[in-house]
């Protein structure tokens, strides 16, 4: 029977994956970023171009950035749709030259993305640590339930009942008080 991994066997694991990941991630012509929404792409380009130089397109599903004339740095299917009325591309002056500036706006505002495109090498999303963000930032729908499972969260630290639970309960006294002659003695909530 196989034994599992003490916790400082996981940690250097964790560290060699990660290690792993930056040299792969490194070692792509570009850099990107995201948060739970967008993803950013930076492409190191020669000072000297303009962006009527440039050929950078994306679609629903595809992205392409390069230079006209030259093999693109960046071309491939997307891990997952964005939404093109709300992603840009500029081209902006740094220190060591140009670069272009890719924003992705996701359609699913809920799943990180291993990879800009598939054929790049994957990170590993399930150890990434999300921005904080405020309740506020949320729509309404996403707040509530947010709201709700921090409550039962509380109330089951607290050995209290969860909203569901409590839910159960006044509907099942209400029922009792509009029932008098029933005998609810053995009755269980489940």
């Amino acid at each position: 029977m196989a034994s599992s991994p003490t916790p400082s066997e996981r940690g250097r694991a964790d560290e060699e994956l990660k290690a792993k990941e930056a040299a792969e991630q490194g070692a792509l012509p570009y850099k990107w970023t995201q948060t739970i929404k967008d993803v950013d792409i930076t492409v190191s380009v020669p000072g000297n171009l303009k962006g009527r130089d440039l050929d950078v397109k994306f679609t629903k599903g595809k992205l392409k950035i390069g230079v006209k004339g030259q093999e693109p740095v960046v071309d491939g299917d997307l891990p997952h749709p964005i939404l093109v009325d709300e992603s840009t591309w500029t081209l902006e002056t740094v220190p060591e030259g140009k670069e272009i500036a890719v924003h992705l706006d996701k359609v699913n505002k809920m799943e990180w993305w291993a990879h800009v495109v598939t054929s790049a090498p994957k990170i590993n999303t399930s150890k990434i640590q999300p921005e904080n963000s405020n309740l506020s930032d949320l729509d309404g729908e996403t707040r509530s339930m947010v709201e709700k499972m921090m409550f039962d969260q509380r109330q089951k630290e607290m050995g209290k009942p969860t909203s569901d639970e409590q839910k159960k309960m006044d509907i099942l006294s209400q029922f009792q008080s509009q029932h008098p002659e029933m005998d609810f003695s053995n009755a269980k909530l489940g």
